[in-house]
């Protein structure tokens, strides 16, 4: 008996401005825990901080059995690289592979630029171990926030 989780049925597609609110909720779900234990959540803030970031442009949403189930941006940063930002997946759904293969996917994109990609994510954070089984390693780091750096592979 294998104790490997399959990868549950996703697909990803482009976002659209009304997304957003969707988004913010996912947002403010996910990053409560952390957020508490950082003593910074703020119910407010943590959704309006996705409206006044959200690049439709740059962002793609995850569905899982045809229902909205996460998000993540991949937006242009400096002259050679890319910002990873606004990556959640529903928490029902985290630990079955989704995460990872949607990295995997934008990392091979990534990687057939040869570009750098960033990102943070804050002190604590469950996520930093997927980047870290990724190839993301520790560029510098503040009490609240991790920032990470991926060099094209």
């Amino acid at each position: 008996m294998s104790t490997h989780t399959p990868v549950q049925a996703w697909r990803l597609r482009p976002a659209a401005s009304g997304d957003v609110e969707a988004m913010a909720e996912l947002r403010a779900v996910v990053m409560r825990p952390d957020l508490e234990r950082l003593g910074r959540y703020d119910e407010h803030r943590v959704r309006q901080r996705m409206r006044d970031s959200y690049l439709p442009e740059h962002t793609s949403v995850v569905e899982s059995d045809g229902a909205f189930a996460g998000c993540v941006t991949l937006r242009p940063h400096g002259s050679d690289g890319w910002w990873l930002d606004s990556f959640y997946l529903a928490p029902s759904l985290q630990g079955r592979g989704i995460g990872t293969a949607v990295l995997a996917g934008l990392l091979a994109r990534t990687d057939a630029e040869g570009a750098t990609v960033r990102l943070q994510v804050l002190q604590g954070s469950a996520a930093r171990g997927l980047y870290e089984r990724h190839g993301f390693t520790l560029e510098r780091e503040d009490p609240v926030d991790v920032y990470m750096v991926r060099t094209a592979r």
